[in-house]
């Protein structure tokens, strides 16, 4: 029987975990999943490790520390190993990688990158659109997986020790690692890394069948596993012949050159001069090109048709729609880990929400009821099993153990703050005023029930003013918006800087977290020092609409011209925020604008 990729990816990894890092499983669990890592035991030595990673696990369970049942039971501090020790030589599982944290993440990497002398297997369970596993592992795992059908379980052909050591015999080869380089690039696969990857299980996958030296059925299993999976795009396809051969222009005659006939015939045959050979001494050898010589004087004839091979293969492995889910990703924004009524993941402060097993460490308060629950009912068996084993009596009056720790779980609400950027300058700045004065009061209504807030900026004659700090009163907004006032210029950028650092100080508020709505219509007339000009004021106002950018905020613009320009839309762009055109917007219209659009 013929094995296929999949059985030979989890004989490639027995054989170098640690040099190939792991692998990037894809797809939901099941009977696929299973069989894969069925073949994988198989191959390993018995006496393996697998230890699983929680992704609630803490640093010191990870990294290891101070075992706090233990030291409280001998009296004395008592070290524990941590996860990353217990699976040195093995393998850690991390199911439901696509949901682990950035620091889990780092943490794992850094492992990765240093001499744990582990490999890990990430299962990615979401979907690509919305859910994907951390760039920071997903390039630090040279295998991709993607199991789609049981694999019988079959045993390698081949010894795993004698495997390993063929493994350290493989000599470099610059033509495949060109090649490899050439389709990663290819691919469009920026990172560097992805291509090492690949030879180092070409390297791997000629150890394994007996190679002495890397073949091209070894590149192209490598590109197939590797390369394929990670592709940005497809290929080019290749020039046709006749396109890449160039009719050969004539020479332009010189200047002291007699004019040619008209007549191709009456021309005069000239021999093409040819020049003699040079000998070369007698006691001459072929020089070597030299190091500064280059690049294109000796070109590497065999790596061309061995990169094209290697491509057409890797272009036949990519999986189907993974480009169309690419090209749907990239103009979505990440997807956030917390609701709009809050949060108890992290939460340490807040309303108490019961409790959950873990140790007091770092901000985590220790529930003392819990744990003596937890611990109360084990008493006299582990009092029989202290006594079967031999050990002395406890100077403890409660055995404990790790599970029976608890800490108390809160949960603090996460508060949006919607800033509304109103355009009071004008003639439509009566109409403006109107409308955000009707969508803020609109908005305020069900702030009791969402815990939500509310602020207004607005910006006319040469600067931005705060009307209404975040608050949720709907008497003071009223009472701030009964005497807004409105006319004169139009400073764009004052009112965007404004609104970014308004938005950027809640954001650093626990748990913050702030939105940006703006009524203009973006006809910017006043610059940054004060001085009026259409060209510097819209120079101004879209730079300060790229830092808002870059800082990550939800925005969204409401177009309020009674004609919307292209320009407008523009600007919205420039903020990566959403563009909607109201020019007869009532305060209905815009609050339901900014429900849906946020």
């Amino acid at each position: 029987m013929v094995a296929s990729d999949l059985t030979r990816a989890a004989w490639l990894l027995a054989v170098d975990p640690v040099g190939l890092g792991g692998a990037w499983l894809r797809g939901a669990a099941g009977e696929a999943r299973d069989a894969w890592l069925a073949n994988l035991r198989h191959a390993l030595p018995p006496d393996t490790p697998w230890r699983r990673v929680p992704l609630q696990i803490d640093d010191e369970r990870l990294l290891g520390g101070m075992d706090l049942a233990a030291s409280l039971a001998a009296g004395r501090p008592v070290q524990e190993a941590g996860l990353l020790a217990q699976a040195s030589g093995g393998l850690l599982l991390l199911p439901m990688a696509e949901r682990a944290s950035a620091g889990l993440a780092a943490r794992l990497a850094l492992a990765l990158d240093s001499d744990a002398d582990i490999a890990l297997l990430a299962f990615d369970e979401g979907l690509p659109p919305d859910e994907a596993l951390a760039p920071v592992l997903a390039e630090r795992l040279a295998l991709v997986v993607e199991p789609n059908r049981a694999e019988p379980l079959m045993p390698p052909p081949f010894d795993l020790a004698d495997a390993r050591l063929a493994l350290a015999q493989i000599p470099f080869d610059d033509d495949a690692v060109q090649a490899l380089c050439h389709v990663a690039q290819a691919l469009g696969i920026a990172s560097l890394r992805p291509a090492w990857q690949a030879w180092r299980v070409a390297c791997v996958a000629a150890a394994c069948a007996g190679h002495g030296t890397v073949e091209q059925a070894d590149a192209e299993l490598a590109a197939r596993l590797v390369l394929s999976p990670r592709a940005r795009t497809l290929p080019a396809p290749p020039a046709s012949p006749e396109a890449s051969q160039q009719p050969e222009q004539p020479a332009p005659p010189s200047a002291g050159a007699p004019d040619a006939p008209a007549d191709p015939a009456l021309a005069p045959s000239v021999e093409p001069r040819v020049e003699p050979p040079v000998e070369a001494p007698a006691d001459s050898t072929p020089q070597a090109p030299s190091a500064d010589a280059p690049a294109s004087a000796t070109p590497p004839q065999a790596t061309a048709p061995l990169a094209d091979q290697m491509l057409h293969a890797a272009a036949a492995a990519i999986p189907p729609g993974l480009l169309a889910a690419l090209a749907g990703a990239s103009g979505r924004r990440p997807a956030t880990s917390a609701g709009r009524s809050g949060t108890a993941a992290a939460a340490t402060s807040g309303r108490a929400i019961g409790a959950r097993r873990g140790l007091p460490r770092g901000h985590a308060r220790l529930d003392l009821l819990a744990t003596l629950r937890a611990a109360i009912p084990w008493q006299r068996l582990r009092l029989q099993e202290r006594h079967q084993a031999g050990l002395p009596p406890s100077a403890a009056r409660l055995l404990l153990q790790r599970d029976d720790f608890h800490v108390r779980r809160h949960q603090s609400p996460q508060q949006t703050t919607t800033v509304f950027v109103v355009d009071a300058s004008g003639s439509q700045a009566v109409q403006r005023l109107a409308e955000a004065k009707g969508a803020v009061e609109l908005l305020l209504a069900d702030c009791y029930v969402r815990r939500d807030q509310v602020a207004l900026i607005a910006f006319r004659g040469d600067g931005a003013q705060t009307l209404l700090p975040p608050t949720r009163s709907l008497v003071r907004a009223r009472r701030a918006l009964s005497d807004l006032p409105g006319g004169g210029g139009t400073p764009l950028a004052h009112g965007i800087d404004a609104a970014t650092a308004l938005a950027l100080r809640l954001q650093a508020r626990a748990g913050g977290r702030a939105q940006i709505v703006f009524l203009t219509d973006a006809r910017a007339n006043i610059d940054r020092a004060g001085r009026p000009g259409r060209e510097s004021a819209m120079h101004d106002a879209m730079a300060a609409a790229r830092r808002l950018a870059a800082s990550g905020l939800r925005c969204l613009l409401i177009d309020t011209a009674l004609r919307p320009q292209p320009a407008t839309r523009a600007m919205a762009q420039a903020m990566a925020g959403r563009y909607l055109a109201l020019p007869m917007g009532q305060a209905a219209a815009v609050s339901r604008a900014v429900q849906a659009g946020l």
